[in-house]
């Protein structure tokens, strides 16, 4: 994607040297939606690596379990 993206930024110059101003606002949108979707890549990639909080028991669970244990 990001590849795409270079490319893209390149063509975008080309098409404003050559005056050809349909071809620039095309070109920039099809740029915003590759860095939209790296964007998403990039935020489901740290969503993986971060840590998930479980949470802890309160104490009202932890002394339940307890007196249920020594039953």
């Amino acid at each position: 994607m990001e590849e795409i993206s270079d490319n893209l930024k390149d063509r975008i110059a080309e098409a404003e040297r050559e005056g050809w101003l349909g071809e620039v606002e095309g070109l920039s949108t099809s740029l915003a939606a590759a860095e939209d979707k790296i964007a998403q890549i990039q935020a489901q990639q740290e969503k993986k690596q971060s840590p998930v909080f479980l949470g802890l028991p309160s104490l009202s669970q932890l002394t339940a379990r307890t007196s249920e244990a020594t039953k």
